[in-house]
């Protein structure tokens, strides 16, 4: 099977949301789609790994070597999609052992996996993607989501910086951030539960949610696969609700 496949995906957080719907969403007839998370995705290959803990990312991290090692297909994806927004609520108000594990699987986890995607990349000819999940928090204020946006921030600046460093190398793998907008995932359920002691603008997304602004999942995961067809500089932090997908002024989540 690893031999036959001419195109190889990763997805970190494949068992639901927008992680599910990338690996659902895969464009090449017979990839090889391995998803990394707790639980599995039905019907896809699966590595069980926890992300906030430091032995998951070495899981994920020799998942990588030991499947790019020798690819000779055309073209590997990682999707890193993984991410949480518990414990919703201030800084210094929130239970001390969510907020470590929010912070490990935002703001550790993606820059620890992506260190390791490109270093499995120096033994595959095929062309890589590396492509994070962002959001409009990584440059918007949003009481109660502290670390949250602290690691979308993160990952953008990450994404810039590695996307720089691969084009000067002449590295055949290519990063980019994008924001998909707002996504009607259990992650949108957490936001609406949430008390507005904890989430000054829960009314917001409570709304949105009833006037159907939200974007289902499979939507927002084509628009995502149909961006690198295109031709963006290494480094692009990008926004689905932006024309052209490039970046927008800071709105939403």
């Amino acid at each position: 099977m690893r031999d036959e496949a001419r195109h190889l995906v990763f997805v970190s957080g494949g068992s639901s949301g927008i992680g599910a719907a990338l690996a659902r969403a895969v464009p090449w007839k017979g990839a090889r789609v391995l998803t990394l998370s707790r639980r599995p995705a039905a019907g896809l290959e699966h590595l069980a790994v926890d992300l906030a803990e430091p032995a998951g990312w070495e899981a994920a991290a020799k998942a990588f070597a030991r499947e790019m090692a020798g690819f000779a297909g055309e073209r590997v994806v990682f999707f890193h999609a993984a991410g949480t927004l518990t414990p919703i609520g201030f800084a210094g108000e929130v239970d001390p052992a969510a907020y470590r594990r929010n912070v490990l699987v935002n703001s550790a986890a993606p820059q620890v996996l992506g260190d390791a995607f490109l270093r499995a990349a120096h033994s595959t000819r095929a062309r890589c993607d590396l492509v994070f999940i962002s959001s409009g928090a990584a440059h918007s204020i949003y009481e109660g989501w502290t670390s949250y946006a602290a690691g979308k921030a993160a990952v953008d600046q990450w994404t810039r910086t590695a996307g720089a460093e691969q084009a000067r190398r002449g590295g055949r793998c290519r990063v980019v951030a994008v924001a998909p907008g707002v996504v009607a995932t259990a992650m949108q359920e957490e936001i609406r539960r949430s008390p507005a002691r904890d989430f000054p603008q829960v009314l917001r997304f409570i709304e949105l949610h009833k006037t159907g602004a939200l974007r289902e999942p499979d939507e927002a995961a084509r628009d995502i696969w149909a961006l690198l067809a295109r031709d963006f500089p290494n480094g692009a932090v990008l926004d689905l609700r932006a024309p052209e997908g490039l970046p927008a002024s800071p709105q939403g989540s």
